[in-house]
């Protein structure tokens, strides 16, 4: 009976062998199995290496070694030839052997080059098996290594190989850098330790009800691989939750993400607000009417202990203030779960969240990939969700006006400035003080350093006697000009008289932001197909600078005039000539800088001393945050999580 079945097999095999064919040649495509031989014609190598026996996933075996056999397959390897000739009878002869109690158990011989196979020897072995679906099958492997080389493929290959030599894996792909390195991670395993075999199993076992899902979800429509999704998954969910849900349940946890990976996928840039949103309510809630905004504040610190919760506090006050009976306004502060206090609040009746600090970002997105009626945000900036929108102010166009007012106010050239964290805007609010310092003051030399590094900037910078010096500035929630804040004059004795200070207003950001909610509904600041921030700056309130009335006439006219002018896009800091330190023209003035370009500066102008700091430079408290949204976030090395294999 088995003769039978495998001549049937046989059959059914030249049927998909010939309709792939035809389906190739009438789209001009090429219809047999790839030939290593001709793809390794002209490419650079660095030698070879015995893999010894891998179990070689069937979906990875693409060709054939050379071209003498391609011509009896077809490119998903099932066979061309009639049964009658003596390929098709070894071909039956070896689907006898499959449906016998031995099987086939003699491994091929193959090559890897890449991360996909080509057949050296047992061809038919792999079209037999292929025929029936079979996951995978044992194969003697010698990998091919391609040369060191600048192109990205091949920048991930030489990762791959660093990760196999772990895990032994070929199960799992990615299509962006620093991705099997973060996988290692997630997994609890250091860099380079090596999985032992139960750990294999079982990653392979979840990575494949995964890929079920991903597939379900018509993943292989998008231009990134199952690991990719993985990854976006992770970030998420511990890889233990994975393994302990079922497969319904994890698909329905992908499909919550789909928005961000769909996102991740087409490489779309965040979309930045730069002034409050005026749609006007949809049909349905005119109709119904929209529901009463219920406010709730998410604080992951204390205000009474934290000077940027203080200030979100006092923004918090100041909408109640303005908005009064119009709204509901509650606040909570986070225990060890941030995820069960947002979820506390939305039972409550809440149904706008803002979330004050990064940190929290994880939890609003399962929130937002929960509630689709509810509006999340996060006080953030460069955040790549959808669902969430984060929210930030433009505070380079504040430190513009006061580096101008501080190149007109020191007398020896030198301004010493302290910037807090290298993430996303710092960069720009460097740059914007520096250039507004060279305005009015071309010899003028900004000093940087960093709170976020160990020592004490200020104490460093009377030591060298700079006498004028820019340290944080207001937030809104303490005294106009507090002592030591914002930009500020020694004077002998050790005396500081405040100059100037940008300061954040968050009250008129929320006022702005929930009178949109009022006049539009929900709908009206959440979409959860696309990544939104909100970056606001001078035009709106939300960035205002504040200067001592001690200030000389003149000085405090231009930074009138210069406010004025950044109001109305008159001005803008960085439409001028900029060279960075190492002498480069960044910009001949001819253009404005994109918003994601000021977003994401890397670089520091030519008048300014200092650096940016490496991630392992930074004090321990500070790298979390730097985690999230560092300028240089992709290149951090990833934290190892707990164990989860």
């Amino acid at each position: 009976m088995s003769r039978v079945e495998a001549i049937e097999q046989y059959n059914n095999a030249l049927r998909q062998g010939r309709k792939y064919y035809s389906a190739c040649v009438a789209k001009g495509q090429y219809p047999y199995p790839q030939v290593l031989d001709e793809l390794l014609n002209g490419a650079e190598t660095s030698g070879t290496a015995k893999l010894g026996l891998v179990d070689v996933p069937m979906k990875l075996i693409v060709g054939t070694w050379t071209d003498g056999r391609k011509a009896a397959f077809a490119g998903n390897f099932m066979p061309l030839l009639d049964i009658d000739t003596e390929f098709g009878s070894k071909w039956v002869s070896l689907c006898e052997a499959h449906l016998g109690e031995e099987g086939i158990t003699d491994p091929i011989t193959c090559f890897e080059y890449l991360g996909k196979f080509y057949v050296q020897e047992g061809h038919k072995r792999v079209s037999v098996l292929k025929s029936y679906d079979a996951p995978s099958i044992p194969a003697i492997v010698t990998r091919v290594i391609p040369a060191p080389s600048e192109e990205k493929e091949i920048q991930i290959y030489y990762e791959f190989m660093r990760f196999y030599k772990a895990s032994k894996l070929y199960t799992v792909s990615f299509s962006q850098l620093g991705s099997y390195a973060k996988l290692q991670a997630a997994l609890g395993f250091a860099p380079d330790q090596e999985w032992p075999e139960d750990a294999r199993r079982g990653f392979s076992n979840d990575f494949r009800r995964f890929s079920n899902a991903f597939h379900q979800l018509n993943g292989e429509r998008l231009p990134l691989t199952t690991g990719d999704a993985l990854l976006a998954y992770l970030e998420m969910h511990p890889f233990c939750d994975l393994r302990k849900s079922t497969d319904e349940e994890i698909r329905q946890s992908l499909a919550s993400l789909w928005p961000d990976i769909r996102l991740q996928a087409k490489g779309e840039p965040i979309s930045v607000s730069t002034e409050p949103e005026e749609k006007e309510k949809g049909l349905l809630n005119r109709i119904l009417g929209t529901p009463k905004p219920h406010v709730a504040f998410i604080y992951d610190f204390d205000p009474q202990k934290s000077a940027w919760a203080a200030a979100h506090e006092h923004g918090q006050k100041y909408l109640e203030e303005k908005l009064g009976k119009q709204i509901q306004v509650s606040a909570y502060l986070c225990d060890a779960n941030a995820y069960d206090t947002m979820e506390q609040a939305i039972q409550q009746g809440a149904n706008v969240l803002f979330a004050t600090t990064p940190t929290l970002i994880d939890a609003c997105r399962r929130i937002a990939a929960k509630y689709k009626n509810v509006a999340v945000f996060n006080c953030s900036l460069s955040m790549p969700y959808a669902g969430v929108r984060g929210y930030y102010c433009r505070i380079y166009e504040g430190k513009f006006i006061t580096g101008a007012i501080a190149g007109a106010m020191a007398k020896d050239d030198r301004i010493g400035y302290v910037a807090n964290y290298p993430i996303m805007g710092v960069t720009a609010a460097i740059n914007a003080f520096a250039l507004g310092a060279r305005m009015t003051n071309p010899r003028a030399r900004v000093f940087l350093k960093w709170s976020c590094l160990p020592g004490n900037p200020v104490t460093d910078f009377t030591n060298q006697d700079i006498t004028v010096i820019s340290n944080r500035d207001e937030d809104g929630a303490r005294p106009f000009l507090a002592w030591g804040m914002g930009t500020y004059q020694v004077n002998p004795g050790g005396a500081l008289q405040p100059l100037a200070s940008s300061r954040w207003d968050w009250g008129r950001f929320y006022e702005k932001a929930v009178q949109s909610i009022i006049n539009g509904g929900i709908e009206a600041v959440r979409d959860s197909q696309h990544a939104v921030n909100d970056w606001w700056g001078i035009s709106t309130g939300v960035v205002d600078v504040d200067m001592d009335d001690r200030l000389p006439a003149g000085v405090k006219q231009l930074a009138m005039i210069l406010k004025g002018g950044i109001a109305t896009e008159d001005i803008d800091p960085f439409l001028c000539p900029i060279w960075d330190q190492s002498g480069a023209m960044i910009s001949d003035g001819s253009r404005r800088f994109t918003l994601e370009e000021r977003m994401r500066m890397d670089w520091l102008c030519s008048n300014v001393e200092g650096s940016i700091p490496a991630f392992d430079e930074l004090i321990p408290q500070s790298q979390n945050l730097v985690r999230l949204l560092g300028i240089y976030r992709q290149s951090i090395p990833p934290k190892t999580e707990e164990a989860a294999l």
